[in-house]
């Protein structure tokens, strides 16, 4: 025992304080306060004398300390936080540094160009000298680089170092770390034609990867041409067709840039006729994609004869059209027209050296056509010596080209070397921009068919007119496409392009969203324009107006905006109409759920779902009955960095994902067995109609609008006669597609005056609760009975109604729900189906993977549709269907199984039906073990019920009155329908 703590009798007595320390003896003794009596004649004279103050105690310590308020100390603008005891845990701060996020490149300084600013901002006011246009492409077929070795061209302090690339578009980090474009970005640039005059160059880099179309959709609004992209080797792929059939369907100029030449020469090692051969193929296959997408009227063709194809090696800094190359001949020679001899350098042309003519007949086999012997083997001949004879024959050439080099250069490595060269030689991509100077019309000259295609109001308003002219004088019409996250991912600036009018910064604008109607102005706001900018990539140059014609950025108004949206100015008087949202070229058809790891953090993760909405065009969100928060997307990759964005960038919270799923379609594959009648609550009205498959075909016409329920009767009538066999009594009495205006299902009213149950009821009286019907359809079409999902390919017929003559009997909270109610009976009697999405695949590799291709499809329920040597190349191309919802994890077993030798991309394609019964009851679902093909519509129905908090099994009776329930009984047709 410790003496100190006890006395001499034994008993606890504590710790004793050591005498000597009079400071601690001090905190261990306690003293009576000294109470201070105030009194009447102690009280300070405040002025009023009268006032009778009651004596008070204060209770005062003697040795009391004055500690200062922490807003004495730090001032009044600091925040005081007073936290409870143990609301945080101990490895988190009380109060958190502030940390700065950086999400992306940025350049802190206006970099060194080699023209002017003001310049640039001058060339805006001339839309003539303004080019817009779109590098698209396959994923990897050089659109990035070929953007960097302009930013190269213009930007003399940045070049792109040996050994790596310099991607300048790819702005945020993550497209750095993938190697792969994520989004699209626009740069502007002063870039001389062949002749030196200057020109405003608007381009977009887009991704090429198919999972990131929508962000392609997104930028080629904003243009009037594109630029697709081909790699030479590879030639035409998957997105290369899709991209070509988009561009033609947003009616755009097309121009193509075979990139990557350089790979038919160390690569494949192709000699220069074979090369020729190889892109003269690629044309060939290109205007054949060409012609069957456009149509007989307006022919779209491409050919390097015409101007509108160019030829490049990003890597190599190497671009060139035929009279690009034509003039550096002129330079060089002289007395030579440029676009006569342009015109000789493509075909089955042949120059005589005797004669020195060029003639269409090959004077003997050994000769050569003019576009191998004057472009390719001069080009053949330059790699040769710089790859495999540097130090002897290299200087030669160099001395005959007139290209000086130091000898710190000279000793430089092959690829750099030879960029530098090829640089040097062809000079800078003049050829390029003469292209687009010549083919891709200007904002002026493209006004006019541009609004045509994009503009929902009547085409001969004073707005509409104004906008075809792009008046920079006129009224304010800007249409936004794209939000760009600020390098802290805290806000949006918005992306868009004056139509007409000026754009000014601290302007007072109105935004209208995408739901906005003249009839419906509740999606509309009005807010305060912040600065303006120039995108340049990794830098943004702030401008106090835009005029129309050019792209800007907009700071503080991406509140209220969700995708895209119009703004007009705010004292705008005649009647606003919207630009029309965007129609992307394929679907979001895999879904994820997620929710916060920890539920507190549910508000953090709805800031992140709206945040991340905004970011990608096609993204879709929304919460099922169940509580689940759904993520739409289109592929694997997308919904990946979707999360990524999500997690680290938009809420930093930990978000547990369920396993992806898909969506699916309801349908029907017979006619209604029986007339399904319903109703109403009231007893008043009842509806009878029939569900039927639509005409195969149909469904896709409606949803590329090449049908639309706003024509009229007669147009409307005509096209179904013609091309669909309707009748005319059929074709004429269509009241709606649905869901929406472009839903792929039909409601027909196909009742006859002939078949009337009452003598009051009338065809005027049924028009009466068109209206409501429609609504009910649409929610019918919406939401089907199996399982929640869409319904499609439906024709729905109206055959028989009896509507109460007084109104108040045949209100819509009577019509809606019953309309619907028949629907749904007459889809289930008509046989349904599910339907689930197929991808289109297209697959790489070498000869002898070709069956391991092969049976990694076989084991996902996936078939070959072609598979085909790539010419010129060692490859294969295996195209084939797989079911996306086999689909997951494909790649990664594609690759496993060929040593990594495949690569294939696959894209959402078409709706195909299920194999087996949903409503076959006597299919016994185990759990954890595979199902044989006939029970997957049953198990996909099961499990998506389940997953969305329905009950097990589709019940009849919540969808047929007892009158109907009988009529069925009497019929016998329930035999597999639950009660």
């Amino acid at each position: 025992m410790d003496a100190d703590l006890y006395d001499e009798f034994g008993n606890y007595i504590g710790p004793q304080l050591d005498s000597d320390s009079e400071d601690e003896e001090e905190s261990y003794e306690r003293e009576e306060p000294e109470a201070i009596e105030y009194n009447e004649d102690d009280a300070m004279d405040d002025g009023h004398e009268d006032d009778e103050v009651p004596p008070m105690q204060i209770v005062l310590h003697e040795d009391k300390k004055y500690y200062p308020s922490a807003e004495e100390v730090y001032g009044p603008d600091v925040e005081t936080i007073v936290q409870e005891e143990d609301t945080q845990a101990l490895t988190e701060p009380i109060i958190a540094p502030v940390k700065k996020k950086k999400f992306s490149y940025v350049e802190q300084e206006l970099p060194n160009t080699k023209y002017n600013l003001e310049f640039l901002a001058d060339l805006m006011d001339n839309t003539n000298l303004i080019r817009n246009v779109a590098l698209v492409g396959h994923l990897h077929h050089g659109k990035t680089s070929f953007v960097d070795c302009l930013i190269e061209q213009t930007h003399p302090d940045l070049k792109v170092r040996e050994g790596s690339n310099l991607r300048y578009t790819d702005t945020l980090y993550t497209e750095q770390e993938r190697g792969v474009s994520i989004k699209a970005t626009p740069v502007t640039l002063v870039l001389p034609d062949l002749k030196g005059k200057s020109f405003l160059m608007n381009i977009f880099d887009t991704p090429g990867h198919v999972n990131f179309s929508d962000e392609v959709t997104a930028a080629i609004r904003l243009c009037d041409g594109v630029i697709i992209f081909i790699d030479a080797a590879e030639g035409v792929m998957l997105n290369t067709e899709r991209l070509l059939k988009h561009a033609v369907q947003e009616k755009l100029a097309i121009c193509i840039c075979i990139n990557k030449i350089d790979r038919l020469m160390l690569e494949l090692k192709l000699p220069p006729q074979d090369a020729y051969y190889k892109i003269r193929h690629i044309i060939e296959e290109v205007n054949g994609l060409l012609s069957s997408y456009s149509d007989d009227k307006n022919p779209i063709s491409v050919s390097p004869l015409l101007g509108n194809v160019c030829f490049a090696s990003s890597q190599y800094s190497l671009c060139f059209t035929l009279r690009s190359f034509a003039h550096l001949y002129v330079q060089t020679y002289g007395g030579i027209n440029v676009n006569d001899f342009a015109k000789r350098l493509w075909g089955d042309i042949y120059f005589n050296s005797k004669t020195r003519k060029f003639i269409k007949k090959a004077p003997h086999s050994s000769v050569q056509r003019s576009f191998v012997e004057f472009i390719l083997e001069p080009l053949y001949k330059l790699f040769a010596q710089v790859v495999g004879d540097v130090d002897i024959a290299l200087p030669q050439l160099l001395d005959e080209l007139s290209i000086k080099l130091t000898k710190s250069e000279m000793k430089l490595n092959v690829r750099p070397l030879l960029r530098l060269i090829c640089s040097k030689f062809v000079g800078d991509f003049n050829g390029f921009v003469d292209m687009c100077v010549h083919h891709v019309p200007a904002p002026s000259a493209n006004a006019k068919l541009k609004i045509e295609y994009i503009y929902t109001g009547p085409p001969g308003t004073e707005l509409a007119e104004v906008m075809a002219d792009c008046d920079p004088e006129g009224p304010l019409m800007v249409h936004t496409t794209k939000q760009y996250s600020t390098q802290d991912a805290t806000s949006f600036h918005v992306f868009g392009r004056v139509m007409s009018g000026t754009l000014y910064a601290n302007q007072d604008v109105r935004i209208l969203g995408e739901t906005y109607t003249s009839t419906d102005e509740e999606d509309s706001r009005i807010m305060t324009v912040g600065r303006l900018w120039i995108s340049e990539a990794r830098y943004k140059i702030e401008v106090n107006r835009v005029p129309a014609g050019n792209w800007v950025l907009i700071e503080g108004i991406d509140q209220p905006i969700v995708k895209t949206a119009t703004i007009v100015d705010v004292n705008e008087s005649s009647e606003l109409f919207i630009f029309r949202p965007l129609k992307f070229n394929t679907n979001s058809v895999i879904k994820i759920a997620v929710e916060p790891v920890n539920p507190s953090e549910l508000p953090k993760m709805l800031g992140g779902l709206r945040k991340v909405n905004k970011s990608y065009p096609l993204l879709s969100t929304k919460i099922e009955e169940s509580g689940e928060h759904i993520i739409l997307g289109t592929g694997e990759l997308y919904l990946d960095c979707v999360m990524h964005d999500l997690r680290k960038m938009y809420s930093e919270i930990d978000i547990k994902v369920a396993d992806p799923v898909v969506c699916f379609c309801e349908t029907v594959v017979e006619t209604s067995s029986l007339k399904c009648f319903a109703e109403t609550p009231n007893k008043k009205n009842k509806l009878t109609m029939i569900a039927e498959p639509l005409e195969k075909g149909l469904a896709e016409d409606i949803e590329n609008e090449i049908v639309q329920i706003n024509w009229n009767r007669k147009r409307l009538g005509e096209f179904f006669q013609s091309k669909y066999d309707w009748d005319l009594l059929a074709a004429r009495s269509i009241w709606a597609f649905g869901p929406d205006n472009t839903g792929p299902n039909i409601l027909v009213d196909d009742t006859l005056p002939s078949e009337l149950t009452l003598i009051r009821w009338t065809k005027s009286l049924l028009s009466t609760v068109k209206d409501s019907i429609v609504q009910g359809f649409q929610w019918a079409t919406r939401e089907g009975p199996l399982c929640e999902e869409p319904i499609r390919n439906v024709k729905f017929k109206i055959l028989d109604a009896v509507i109460a003559t007084e109104p108040i009997h045949r209100g819509g909270g009577q019509i809606i729900p019953t309309a619907r109610r028949v629907a749904y009976s007459a889809f289930l009697m008509a046989t349904p189906r599910l339907m689930e999405p197929y991808n289109f695949v297209e697959v790489q590799a070498p000869a002898d993977c070709v069956s391991a291709v092969y049976t990694v499809l076989a084991r996902r329920r996936g078939h070959v549709t072609q598979d085909a040597p790539v010419p010129g190349s060692p490859l294969y191309t295996i195209k084939a269907f797989i079911p996306a919802i086999d689909s997951f994890g494909f790649e990664t077993d594609l690759r496993t199984h060929t040593q990594g030798q495949a690569f294939c991309l696959s894209v959402f394609h078409h709706w195909q039906i299920v194999p087996g019964d949903p409503l076959d009851k006597s299919i016994v679902i185990r759990p954890l073990e595979p199902q044989p093909a006939p029970h997957l519509a049953r198990e996909f129905m099961i499990k998506t019920r389940r997953r969305k908090g329905l009950s097990e099994d589709v019940s009849i009776n919540k969808f047929f009155d007892d009158p109907m329930l009988l009529e069925l009984a009497r019929q016998d047709v329930m035999l597999n329908y639950p009660m």
